[in-house]
């Protein structure tokens, strides 16, 4: 089974319209094998540590999620059936020291080493999450030069409709990932990235990652809320969440 990998990284945000916002800041995730329990001393699997992934985190409801049984049924319901030579991999963000906010992870599927399907977990910071199924068709090979695209149903920011699409693109290669989702409604839009080096993960880079970022996921909660604040001094319309969609995955 395939080492946890660090992705050392960044993202950044670029908003479109009539209202305008950017913001770029570093970041840490991981690549797992999530049928594996292996890796450094401070990175647990469905354990407390340093850093940890859990199953119940991912892939379903939140704090109720199934993991990898979850993203193969996915995939399966899709036909996508994954066998013992393809690989399944999820990247996300571990928690630190228990505490835990992903505003989205991905299931990755690969088949002969290259990524054919894709699953964006999305979470926003009202308790809601939606997963997009990304493909191509025929599962045609998701590289730098595609794109899928997929229908907003799900209420992320409240300063934007829950209106418009998304596309994915998505470029995976053996020492870098680079990941760009694409929002236009009209003339609004949000374009975000997540891109950064592939290494295998080690006590050292998770300490130094605890280091650089401390608060790790609470960090992240903090800039959400922050950014907010910048919309609203801006005078963007705020709007208040509806209901999330019955089905869990568009």
């Amino acid at each position: 089974m395939a080492q946890p990998e660090h992705i050392i990284g960044h993202t950044t945000h670029a908003r479109r319209g009539k209202i305008a916002n950017s913001f770029r800041y570093s970041i840490d995730y991981v690549l797992i094998d999530p049928d594996a329990a292996s890796g450094p001393t401070l990175f647990s699997r469905n354990k407390w540590n340093l850093a940890s992934v859990h199953d119940r985190h991912h892939g379903g409801p939140r704090g109720l999620g199934r993991g990898a049984v979850w993203a193969r049924k996915v995939f399966e319901e899709r036909g996508l059936v994954l066998s013992a030579t393809d690989q399944l991999r999820l990247l996300t963000q571990p928690s630190f020291l228990g505490f835990e906010f992903n505003p989205v992870s991905f299931w990755l599927a690969f088949r002969g080493g290259r990524l054919v399907a894709a699953i964006a977990e999305v979470n926003n910071t009202f308790g809601d999450r939606h997963s997009y199924f990304c493909a191509n068709p025929n599962f045609a090979l998701l590289n730098a030069q595609t794109r899928t695209l997929s229908q907003k149903v799900f209420h992320v920011s409240p300063f934007q409709d829950v209106a418009g699409d998304y596309s994915f693109t998505f470029d995976i290669r053996p020492d870098r990932l680079s990941i760009l989702i694409a929002y236009r409604n009209g003339a609004d839009g949000v374009f975000a990235t997540l891109a950064g080096t592939r290494k295998t993960l080690t006590n050292k880079s998770l300490l130094w990652a605890a280091l650089r970022r401390p608060t790790g996921a609470l960090r992240t909660v903090f800039l959400i809320y922050w950014q907010a604040l910048r919309l609203k001094l801006k005078r963007a319309r705020y709007q208040p969440r509806p209901l999330p969609p019955i089905d869990e995955v568009t």
